[in-house]
């Protein structure tokens, strides 16, 4: 692995988040060394959590369906996330992780951001499900002033105006008992989500009243609440800036920095770009095969050409265990060196990386339960060389306890035997293999790829 800071997003599903277009342009633009990358976790979120910190991982955004759950596992939680009851991001500390919401804020620096100020204002709030009791939260946070919280059941409404002496439930059916007045309209219901969706409440003369409307969706851009302010005139807004703000605020806390408007509107650019084309993450590429073989430099350069993570078992086994690979073997010996090495091929496992290529040792594969652990991981590609290429290529590198040797004879014979030894291990745990003797870069990439 490089020395990048890894970063990512846990959710189930989570294959094509936006958040790493947010991310990883912030770092381009700001020339911080970090990537960001996304952790599709089914089940276990707990072991899941505990992967991520001892994998060294920086920073990560919690979403559907964990924010509420991931609070047991934070070793402090942020006295804002506290109030809403869920948490989106995690910052790490000496101890664990903190638990932040990020979203909340990044409703209200959005807004800000339009020149919508929320102070002294009078809002309806659309919904009472648990996004609207986080917008609540912010609202009220933010010296908003009356509240009304239109719900079709008004019971939902109630519980959460009991909590704040601004806040005044409405069941949908009584929306006209809304004082007459210039309001921010906020919609939080899932109304729009899907074709055919219409509004909770459909009278003109009720979004006359709004002087700025807000809808937290933003696929698609264009809900029925957002059409129907529009066709009134009314300026409107959809998620995408919270989303941005919400990421970006995060950010600043992982990396104790301030993003400045020009940059945010930079990314925001760039999020509105990938909105429209649609994102899909990478299928995980492995990479196995004996030393010298090209699984740094091939993975290195595929990470790099499509946007993907890289990570380098060996090298993520020197961060976490502080200890040079020579030095674990001198102390533990190789038995013990392939004991971290599945330990560690388990939390890779059990954290569901997405968008990531993983360069693995060269006798990775000598343990039955890796080969499993690597398929379940992505597509296993066996780079293989001839012993002649192999020699050639790490002759003189003496940060490889196993080619220890006398002279260049006996380097050769060991690099023979050993992969003739391992051949079938190495065909056994991979789903395709292709041939590196010729050094084509851009042609081993595609073979890769094409796959």
């Amino acid at each position: 692995m490089s020395n990048k800071e890894i970063l990512g997003v846990i959710g189930n599903p989570i294959k094509h988040t936006l958040s790493p277009v947010i991310h990883n342009n912030l770092s381009e633009l700001m020339d911080i060394n970090a990537v960001y990358t996304a952790f599709n976790v089914e089940e276990d979120l707990g072991a899941a959590i505990g992967s991520a910190y001892s994998l060294g991982i920086k920073g990560l955004n919690i979403t559907v369906p964990y924010k509420q759950e991931v609070m047991q596992y934070c070793t402090e939680i942020d006295e804002l996330a506290e109030k809403i009851g869920a948490v989106n991001t995690l910052v790490r500390t000496d101890s664990g992780f903190k638990g932040y919401n990020t979203d909340m804020p990044g409703l209200a620096r959005a807004l800000k951001s339009k020149g919508v100020s929320l102070e002294g204002r009078k809002i309806i709030v659309l919904g009472a499900g648990g996004a609207a009791r986080a917008v609540c939260t912010m609202l009220v946070s933010e010296g908003a002033d009356t509240i009304y919280l239109v719900n079709r059941t008004i019971a939902k409404a109630e519980a959460i105006s009991s909590q704040y002496e601004n806040i005044v439930p409405v069941a949908q059916a009584d929306y006209k008992s809304i004082p007459d007045d210039r309001y921010i309209f906020i919609q939080c219901t899932s109304l729009g989500l899907k074709e055919g969706d219409g509004l909770l409440i459909d009278d003109d003369e009720f979004y006359k009243m709004a002087d700025y409307g807000y809808d937290l969706i933003y696929n698609p851009a264009v809900t029925p609440f957002i059409s129907k302010l529009n066709s009134l005139g009314i300026q409107t807004d959809n998620g995408l800036s919270m989303l941005l703000y919400q990421g970006i605020i995060a950010y600043e806390y992982w990396f104790n920095v301030s993003v400045s408007d020009e940059i945010s509107g930079k990314v925001y650019e760039k999020l509105q770009q990938a909105l429209e084309d649609g994102t899909s993450l990478n299928q995980n590429v492995v990479l196995i095969g004996y030393m010298g073989s090209g699984k740094t430099t091939v993975g290195k350069a595929i990470a790099e050409k499509y946007g993907m993570v890289f990570l380098d078992t060996d090298d993520l086994i020197v961060k976490t265990t502080g200890k040079t690979i020579p030095e674990i073997f001198e102390e533990s010996g190789e038995q013990g060196f392939r004991d971290i090495e599945t330990e560690l091929l388990r939390k890779i496992s059990s954290l569901g990386f997405l968008n990531t290529v993983i360069s693995t040792g060269g006798g990775i594969v000598l343990r039955a339960e890796n080969a499993e652990l690597l398929k379940k991981i992505g597509k296993v590609n066996y780079l293989k060389a001839t012993p002649e290429t192999t020699f050639e290529r790490v002759k003189g590198d003496t940060n490889r306890p196993l080619l220890k040797a006398e002279d260049e004879e006996g380097l050769r014979a060991r690099i023979t035997q050993m992969i003739s030894d391992r051949m079938s291990k190495y065909e056994a745990a991979a789903d395709v293999t292709i041939v590196t003797d010729d050094g084509d870069l851009n042609r081993v990439i595609k073979d890769i790829m094409n796959m």
